[in-house]
């Protein structure tokens, strides 16, 4: 049998299985939960192995990874869970603000334990690789593996004056949307968010199954954007405490902002690779899912 012939076959299971995960996930059926670290976060899962953990961002939960899963399920056991104050948990604009990376690292160890694992693997993105590099940096026995997508750590750039424009101009890029959560206004603000990480036309080029994530998840970004909470600062030298083997991505349109946070991780973290991923911005997963995939599976394999 040709090699297009077994390739166009496994992308065909792949689809089969992902429509059917997808069809029962929206009857709720196959979610499950556990408590962790005083909450109960909602997962689903796929596959049989060594486990993998998928930590999603900012106004997204579980069901962004559902289109990753069945890929990884043919080798590893494949989870995604939704991070506290993110749907199907319980939620509100007075919860916990998505970027609490701490508390959300504090969490991913807690839920690793609660599901009775001792050492796992990693694939995060945007503010969930934010949370997983906190979980990495404090619990370094419980990986095995990481694959970060453009965490917004932007505690690697405070101090450097060659980037205190570029977080000005950050600071910039995101302020109207947060304006608009402040005021509990999702309907401009998540097209404003999406935009301003994304670049224009971002929002537009989404399904309407992530539009309606994105709006299932409004409370924990409006509660970013109100909380006074300080937001923690992820160092250089928290970086260096992680050993396991990480992979560092990003999108080859994605704002420089994120590729100066992803270039410091690469001088900090002692034992990194890097890959670019053609034609994506920064929801690398979303934009370009078999590039991604296919990525951090090689990189997996091969430690």
């Amino acid at each position: 049998m040709k090699m297009g012939v077994i390739c166009r076959g496994i992308v065909a299971a792949a689809a089969i299985v992902t429509a059917s995960l997808t069809n029962a996930m929206a009857a709720d059926d196959g979610v499950k939960r556990v408590s962790a670290n005083g909450v109960e976060l909602s997962y689903v899962e796929l596959g049989q192995g060594e486990p993998v953990i998928f930590v999603h961002g900012a106004l997204q939960d579980y069901r962004m990874w559902m289109e990753h899963l069945p890929k990884f399920a043919s080798r590893y056991r494949a989870i995604a869970y939704s991070r506290r104050n993110y749907f199907p948990n319980d939620v509100s604009p007075d919860g916990m603000p998505d970027g609490a990376a701490d508390v959300h690292g504090e969490d991913l160890a807690a839920f690793v334990r609660a599901l009775g694992l001792s050492r796992v693997r990693i694939v995060a993105h945007s503010s969930g690789a934010h949370a997983a590099l906190f979980f990495a940096a404090s619990h370094p026995d419980m990986l095995v593996s990481l694959a970060l997508n453009e965490p917004p750590a932007t505690g690697l750039l405070t101090g450097l004056p060659s980037d205190a424009d570029l977080l000005k101009d950050w600071a910039s890029r995101v302020a109207t949307a947060r304006q608009a959560f402040r005021n509990g206004d999702a309907k401009d603000g998540i097209p404003l968010f999406a935009d301003a990480v994304g670049g224009p036309g971002t929002y537009d080029r989404r399904s309407d199954a992530e539009k309606k994530m994105n709006f299932d998840n409004a409370a924990s970004y409006q509660a970013d954007a109100t909380t006074k909470r300080q937001r923690p600062a992820f160092t250089c030298e928290m970086a260096k405490a992680i050993k396991a083997p990480t992979l560092l991505s990003t999108g080859e349109r994605s704002p420089k902002f994120f590729h100066r946070i992803v270039d410091q991780l690469e001088v900090c973290l002692p034992n990194r690779a890097r890959t670019m991923i053609a034609g994506a911005s920064h929801t690398v997963p979303s934009d370009n899912p078999d590039a991604y995939d296919r990525a951090i599976l090689d990189f997996f394999d091969k430690r």
